[in-house]
């Protein structure tokens, strides 16, 4: 018996390979996009004490509603924009989740979706296991900005949706004002939908504003829009997202979605429905996270690699022209290996492995972990 693959371009994951490394030659992780230091204890008090009280049986299919209301309010508040919370939002098992079953809900064979490279590794799979063709434009190195000019260019009659990130993962970059009046006047007119990652939205920088889809109802209109709570909360293992888009698009990927994972664990969506009322509890994550990133930035300035511009997510790149000619896959084996410090090369990001030789650091950890790494890198 053998299986026809539906993903058949599709390997191991650069991060399983990476993270290997990293155990294997006892290296500081530096790859995987998650943070080493502790979560709220109030918020876990909270899900511990949501047990204890009996609640662990399935939720409702969209979500506990305290839930959804908790966010119906946090959008209100954030974007002055008011979504029904009953019609609207789902609660799903993590943002790579609602970002898959947003495309399901729209792809039919045949369709295009136009993404921007370098792209979180699991968008062009998503598309392509609908049947759909993907269509990577490449973002202009160094500053990773959207060229709207080749956008419109790249648009034909099997476009189904353009599907956007920000702040961006892998490079940090962020959509400006005038980025989402670009997309406003790309998509004007057409019936193109947005599929929007949002799952950094507080982690920006430098007193940068978020541009949410949500905050502009003519794009807001055609979008979905997904979050992570992981991200927001320091809970990256709890796997819990939500999709945000309008009631005849939230009932067909409620669709999808009640066929799929159905319900999500219970005791964190009545911890969170709670927590979310505390607002300072992400207001206050660019502060906490722009230090992070300010310190690492600092500490790299002692080895020989140039960093680019981050204003967004964990992660900050960082060229090594001044290091080696070698690939970024190459580098960064041998950084796991002889210096002991494991990165993700961003060609791992692009459909064609594009080389631009640069790899990226994930700067959410510990002061004394990023010291730590940085001593190592300094001696390469």
């Amino acid at each position: 018996m053998q299986i026809k693959s539906k993903l058949p371009n599709v390997g191991t994951t650069i991060f399983t390979v990476m993270s290997a490394l990293a155990t294997e030659y006892k290296a500081v992780n530096l790859g995987q996009g998650f943070p080493d230091y502790p979560m709220s204890e109030e918020l876990t008090a909270k899900v511990a004490e949501a047990m204890k009280n009996g609640h662990n049986q399935y939720a409702p299919m969209p979500g506990l509603i305290g839930l959804r209301e908790s966010l119906a309010e946090k959008v209100e508040f954030l974007y002055k924009t008011k979504v029904n919370p009953d019609t609207e939002i789902t609660i799903t098992p993590g943002g790579t989740y609602a970002i898959y079953s947003s495309l399901t809900t729209i792809l039919q064979p045949g369709d295009e979706v136009i993404l921007f490279e370098p792209a979180y590794d699991s968008y062009i799979p998503n598309i392509e296991i609908n049947g759909a063709k993907a269509v990577p434009l490449p973002l202009t190195y160094p500053d990773y900005k959207i060229d709207w000019d080749l956008v419109r260019a790249s648009i034909t009659i099997k476009t189904k949706a353009i599907l956007i990130n920000s702040p961006h993962n892998p490079t940090g970059s962020v959509l400006d004002q005038n980025d989402i009046a670009e997309l406003k006047n790309t998509v004007a007119g057409t019936d193109i939908f947005i599929v929007s990652d949002e799952v950094y939205e507080h982690l920006i920088y430098d007193g940068l504003p978020h541009e949410s889809m949500l905050k502009h109802p003519d794009l807001f209109a055609r979008s979905f829009v997904n979050f992570s709570f992981g991200k927001t909360y320091h809970c990256t293992g709890w796997k819990l997202g939500y999709c945000i888009a309008p009631a005849a698009f939230t009932k067909e990927f409620r669709k999808v979605h009640q066929f799929n994972c159905f319900s999500c664990f219970t005791p964190a969506q009545v911890a969170l429905a709670e927590y979310l009322k505390n607002k300072d509890a992400y207001l206050s994550l660019p502060r906490f996270m722009q230090q992070k990133r300010d310190y690492f930035i600092e500490l790299m300035k002692q080895t020989k690699f140039d960093l680019l511009n981050t204003s967004g997510s964990y992660f900050v790149c960082a060229s090594y022209g001044r290091i080696s000619d070698e690939s970024d896959k190459d580098l960064a084996i041998r950084l796991s290996k002889e210096a002991g410090v494991a990165t993700i090369p961003l060609s791992a990001f692009y459909h064609n492995h594009k080389d631009d030789k640069v790899v990226r650091f994930c700067f959410s950890k510990q002061n004394k972990t990023l010291q730590q790494a940085v001593e190592r890198l300094i001696k390469i």
